[in-house]
């Protein structure tokens, strides 16, 4: 009857609007047939908001340095081993030194041979030098016994600087800590062929502790200076301690978009050590937000949407909304809704525009 009558009646620009009338009116009319579905809803509103950050980070020593050979070789022989504590001065490591030795030994008999031709030249040149006063001896013996004195002491002098090269180059086989502290980590064993300057150990010195962590882009820019951080160890949530911002790195990590935070630890129990695993909790304010649960969410076509109830009449209506980002069983939604709104948070998937719901509101 219905279809008889558009087609008598209705000319067909204005058939497509009759018909999603009478389609809306037959939804409206099953919507009133059916008893009211019971569904959980919250009525929408902002409200000002803080996030808490929970952080992973690691313990390390404040002044690190590496150690290695000025010079290539292989290694003899590494004495230390991770953890190890060495005083200054105390031999690290060592390298194969065969050349060095034959050279030292060979500078240091050249140098005992120029010292003995000093010795002899001196005792000439003196003897020469009384003879001429005595008028036993010419002025050119005399002279020639200085210039081969003269020439002696030039020997020696060029002998001793042979020798502290050579013995400089010796040295130089032989690592040793240059302060106190602590073996970090091992990058080289025994037989292995090494460059010039390549590392062999770490080591810390001193005993200040930093926590370091990766902390999201946005986040250094609103660390006040002065903020003092809560640190507990993640395998010993019990060991707590605190710690100040030391130093924010000026770069930012262009795979994860972190910037790395140094912690300074401010005396950390005697059961910090490095490498240990840290946890800091911060609290920020953000601004005023809109949040609702997941189990609101559905689909508007290609977009996100939530099912919004009309106060008087109890009946639902899709209402597109935009997602800000995702947070801890929440949704922060960007636009969309407003304050005062009531929004179905239960049996969305049994909903359809008009249905009239029986409301139970919760926080």
């Amino acid at each position: 009857m219905i279809s008889d009558t558009i087609g008598n009646v209705m000319w067909p620009g204005r058939v497509l609007p009759v018909c999603m009338l009478v389609l809306s009116m037959l939804v409206a009319s099953q919507a009133r047939a059916e008893p009211p579905l019971v569904a959980d809803v919250i009525r929408i509103q902002r409200v000002a908001d803080s996030e808490t950050l929970s952080l992973t980070g690691e313990i390390i020593a404040r002044d690190v340095v590496g150690v290695s050979f000025p010079m290539g070789g292989r290694i003899l022989s590494v004495s230390v081993r991770e953890g190890d504590r060495v005083t200054k001065g105390q031999e690290l490591a060592r390298l194969e030194s065969v050349q060095q030795e034959q050279a030292l030994l060979g500078v240091e008999a050249a140098l005992d041979a120029a010292n003995a031709d000093l010795r002899q030249a001196m005792d000439e040149f003196k003897r020469q030098d009384i003879f001429l006063e005595r008028g036993a001896t010419t002025r050119t013996r005399r002279d020639d016994a200085e210039r081969f004195f003269r020439i002696s002491e030039a020997n020696v002098e060029r002998a001793t600087a042979e020798l502290k090269r050579v013995q400089k180059a010796y040295d130089d086989t032989i690592l040793r800590a240059t302060a106190e502290g602590v073996v970090i980590d091992r990058f080289a064993d025994s037989g292995e062929v090494l460059a010039a300057a390549r590392p062999v150990l770490a080591l810390a010195l001193g005993g200040a502790l930093d926590a370091v962590f990766d902390v999201p882009e946005v986040m250094p820019t609103k660390i006040p200076a002065d903020l003092v951080v809560q640190l507990s160890l993640v395998d010993r949530p019990d060991v707590k301690f605190t710690g100040y911002v030391r130093k924010i790195s000026p770069l930012v990590d262009p795979k994860s978009g972190t910037v790395e935070v140094s912690i300074g630890v401010d005396q950390p129990p005697a059961s910090v050590g490095y490498g240990d695993a840290v946890r800091v909790m911060v609290a920020r304010p953000v601004p005023p937000r809109i949040t609702i649960p997941y189990s609101a969410l559905t689909a508007y076509g290609d977009a996100s949407a939530v099912w919004v109830v009309d106060p008087e009449t109890h009946a639902v209506a899709l209402s597109p909304i935009t997602i800000s980002r995702y947070h801890d069983g929440l949704i922060v939604v960007a636009a969309g809704l407003e304050n005062g709104e009531l929004v179905v948070t239960t049996s969305v998937q049994l909903l359809y525009p008009g249905r009239i719901l029986q409301l139970k509101e919760a926080k």
